[in-house]
């Protein structure tokens, strides 16, 4: 049992590592700030959720895995909801979302 345990909080931890990695590209390489949002919040999210979940199955039955689950349910509950908040604000300051390239030529 002990094997089986290790071998998903191993798969847990990587796949929420690969997750974080993906949302930091994203943020790196998406073009305006309601896309870099999304990377943030949707891709670290689970990112996060998922490396949590390995250490709380890492650790087993124990008050550091109940303190872990609690951490993992905050963080799906806040997240998002920041992350909305945030994009709203910007909104309602007059940041425009990115429509994509224009064609160089209908700009001559």
């Amino acid at each position: 049992m002990s094997f089986l345990q290790d071998a998903v909080a191993v798969i847990l931890m990587l796949s929420g590592t690969f997750f974080m990695l993906v949302g930091s590209i994203g943020i790196c390489r998406l073009p305006d700030f309601y896309t870099r949002t999304h990377a943030a919040s949707k891709v670290d999210t689970l990112g996060i959720l998922l490396f949590l979940s390995g250490l709380a199955v890492f650790e087993g039955f124990s008050q550091s895995a109940a303190k872990l689950l609690l951490i993992i349910v905050f963080v799906a509950l806040t997240n998002p909801v920041a992350t909305h908040a945030l994009a709203r604000r910007a909104l309602l300051f007059g940041l425009k979302p990115w429509y994509g390239h224009k064609d160089e030529k209908e700009e001559r």
